[in-house]
């Protein structure tokens, strides 16, 4: 929980603030956007949270801050009970949300997709016994997907208590040496029926998207759904080499998918024709900088 003595200025008087721990991941301003906004370096909370839905998503927003940035003065019991229980939150389909999300990935989100050939974890949450019941009733977990180096979180750990095989590109493997699948060159691997594994270098040397079931694609760390312009966005800050990273958006053009499902950034549906004008549209210049 947050620390009332190192509240920013930046928030509006009320129940809610964000305190200086705050690393700006966006996990917030995603899951809350009614009630956190960026204000400078940091998040605050620019409106207190107002009926039962709005506070329910800022209880959320508070237990998914990977810092413990987010604190309530008068907290209810209740509302955050229900808030952790809505973790981890499903998406789509077979397809959820974690939740819990890791400081040692800076906060990126992370998936859990049901698969009749095993399940997968895509990048990966806290370590938190709550998850691991879950993993547990919905059969386990066969497959790690680690998008990129950056986002490993407590994926190891995972491995361990799952057996599950971690999968990474070679050119990221350092982040985990001893991961199970290493995944070379930049070609699409077919990994299991539905799920493509496509490199997508750029924002890493060895980023890499996920292709499942025709209609989501995990992209970790490489594009995202960008609230402020309405439309998709690449990473071009903070990452290994631009140009490639344009180059390896035009080959996602090849997959249909409706779902852009990030680890930072907005995940957004959209059908599937229209989201592939979208990537037309950014392919064709239209680009801007995204954690």
């Amino acid at each position: 929980m947050a620390d009332r003595s190192k509240r920013l200025s930046t928030n509006i008087d009320g129940n809610f603030f964000v305190d200086s721990t705050c690393i700006n991941c966006d996990t917030c301003r995603q899951l809350a956007p009614g009630s956190f906004i960026e204000n400078g370096e940091f998040s605050s909370v620019f409106r207190q949270p107002e009926g039962e839905p709005e506070r329910y998503q800022a209880y959320q927003a508070l237990l998914a801050c990977p810092v413990g940035s987010i604190g309530v003065i008068v907290p209810d019991k209740a509302q955050m009970r229900a808030a952790t229980e809505s973790f981890p939150l499903l998406i789509d389909g077979e397809v959820y949300y974690n939740g819990f999300n890791s400081e040692k990935s800076y906060g990126a989100n992370s998936y859990f997709v049901r698969h009749p050939d095993g399940n997968w974890l895509i990048d990966s949450p806290r370590y938190m016994k709550r998850l691991e019941d879950f993993f547990e009733r919905m059969g386990g977990i066969t497959y790690i997907f680690l998008t990129h180096e950056d986002d490993i979180g407590d994926a190891p750990r995972y491995a361990r208590r799952f057996g599950a095989k971690r999968i990474i590109h070679r050119a990221d493997a350092d982040a985990q040496p001893d991961a199970e699948w290493i995944i070379d060159g930049l070609d699409p691997v077919a990994a299991v029926p539905g799920i493509t594994i496509v490199p997508v270098p750029g924002h890493t040397d060895g980023s890499m998207a996920l292709h499942v079931a025709g209609r989501y694609l995990f992209t970790g760390d490489h594009m995202s759904w960008d609230r402020e312009i309405n439309g998709l966005r690449l990473a071009t800050v903070y990452v290994w080499d631009e140009e490639t990273l344009r180059r390896s958006a035009a080959k996602l053009s090849e997959f249909s998918f409706e779902w852009v499902l990030p680890g930072h950034g907005d995940r957004m549906q959209l059908p599937s024709d229209r989201m592939k004008e979208e990537l037309r549209r950014l392919l064709q210049g239209r680009s801007g900088a995204c954690l």
